[in-house]
């Protein structure tokens, strides 16, 4: 079997990433195993936001899907309120089901992540009011990863050649493969006094078995790369990978919003 020239390096810094940096713990920051798989179809609709058709891809959030009110001053929002995460489960042949601790356990997870990353910039505070973001989000795709699989496609001799593709060959982000866990996320931002709706979002991540990027330098690609396939072994690794970039996410961008005139 012929093996790519890009392939070999990457062989070379996996194997040196095991004595040096290990394998991260899944859900602690892994932004880079998931993936965005976004267009307007793909947003789940649930009645959550608004006006889905006015969300655009914004290279500035992200690449999620997104609008905002013009002439909106950001810098008025010190405070922030999350309001009670909502799920959306759509049933189906192929949903699996999902235990109620497990989803107790996420949400919390998303919760604290938030409170983590938007508190280093903003006084994050339990009730409305004036000077107050009220953050509203949804879950609406929450699907775990088959571990079966994912075990049964590693056994397979150079099996791994073939999910590396199956992405990509599938329409799906590449490195990902059918079996890889999902989570879908809807976002609407309103004034804390008014109620007035400021600006809405909408994400879906995919995750990814196999995460690299060779254009961050060899120890980097081979840390995504090792992050990646731990997490493709756990149910809902890829939900908390997704739930920390969010969280990162959003928090960036407010506080750059904050940083501006308002526009």
């Amino acid at each position: 079997m012929k093996t790519s020239a890009s392939f070999i390096p990457l062989c070379v810094a996996l194997a040196a990433s095991l004595l040096v940096v290990g394998c991260a713990a899944p859900g602690s920051g892994n932004a880079g195993v998931t993936a965005s798989d976004n267009s307007i179809a793909k947003v789940a609709n649930v009645g959550f936001l608004s006006d889905p058709g006015r969300l655009k891809v914004q290279a500035a959030n992200g690449g999620f899907l997104c609008w905002r009110q013009p002439n909106v001053d950001w810098r008025r929002y010190d405070k922030v309120m999350i309001e009670r995460i909502k799920v959306y489960i759509t049933p189906s042949a192929t949903q699996q089901p999902v235990d109620p601790t497990d989803l107790k356990t996420l949400i919390d997870y998303f919760h604290t992540a938030l409170v983590r990353n938007l508190s280093q910039n903003v006084q994050v505070v339990d009730a409305a009011g004036p000077n107050v973001l009220r953050v509203r989000l949804a879950l609406t795709s929450l699907v775990p990863t088959n571990t079966v699989d994912s075990l049964a496609g590693t056994a397979v001799p150079y099996g791994f050649v073939a999910e590396m593709g199956s992405g990509a060959a599938t329409g799906r982000p590449a490195g990902s493969t059918p079996y890889m866990g999902q989570t879908g996320l809807e976002a609407q931002f309103r004034d804390g006094a008014t109620g007035t709706i400021l600006a809405e979002c909408a994400d879906t991540q995919i995750g990814l078995k196999y995460a690299a990027d060779l254009n961050k330098g060899a120890t980097q690609a081979a840390t995504a790369w090792l992050n990646g396939y731990a997490s493709s072994f756990q149910s809902w690794s890829y939900a908390q990978d997704a739930f920390n970039k969010w969280s990162a996410a959003f928090a960036t961008r407010l506080a750059e919003l904050r940083a501006q005139s308002p526009q």
